[in-house]
């Protein structure tokens, strides 16, 4: 992990916040941003990769971390919290600048990046983001998003252990939910605030 610039955190957080936008995407936009942050996190071949911990996805990997706290009766209810914790990887910048077309030199370049308000290279911020959506998928059922309004409020390091905490609250009816959704660092600090509506649909199988 890289060393952190000796600006003040609060100082940091601050000079992000007067340069941050708050914004409500479209479901295409944020469809579209996530759906290149989830094709960052999954590497070519199979190395690392074992059994899943959730029947809704695919597969996952040693280093990535799972908490689902419900009551246990697989259903989606109001209070129901999932984690869903993994290190955002130097490779990870790299692909996802390429899925994504974001070559911003703050990510890459890091004789650029000394000299910007953080000195020195940052993850992006829809990279961050797609943790979001990595724990939405280990809900119960098929989640589908629907709208999703994100704050960006610090940085994330490259090599940094973050943490997505998506917390059910709100029961909509026809099976759509809201959720507060948050990212935090590996100090605990939320780097991204904000609110998603998914619709819960019964997994193919389930049907079968």
């Amino acid at each position: 992990m890289q060393e952190r610039s000796p600006t003040p955190m609060g100082g940091l957080t601050d000079a992000w916040l007067q340069s941050g936008k708050h914004f409500s995407n479209s479901v295409e936009h944020f469809y579209n941003s996530v759906m290149a942050a989830n094709r960052a996190m999954l590497p070519d071949g199979d190395d690392g990769r074992q059994p899943a911990e959730s029947p809704g996805v695919t597969y996952s990997k040693a280093e990535w971390s799972f908490d689902h706290s419900d009551d246990g009766d697989g259903i989606v209810s109001v209070g129901d919290r999932i984690r869903f914790s993994k290190s955002v990887t130097e490779e990870e910048v790299g692909v996802f600048a390429d899925a994504s077309g974001d070559t911003n030199r703050l990510h890459l370049d890091d004789e650029f990046a000394e000299g910007t308000r953080f000195g020195r290279r940052i993850a992006h911020g829809t990279l961050v983001s797609g943790l979001i959506s990595a724990a939405l998928a280990r809900l119960p059922g098929l989640t589908i998003y629907l709208s999703q309004d994100l704050q960006f409020l610090g940085p994330v390091d490259i090599g940094e252990r973050v943490t997505a905490i998506c917390e059910v609250v709100e029961d909509l009816g026809d099976g759509r939910y809201r959720l507060t959704t948050v990212v935090e660092d590996e100090d605990g600090e939320t780097v991204i605030d904000g609110e998603a509506i998914v619709l819960i649909d019964d997994r193919p199988d389930e049907d079968a």
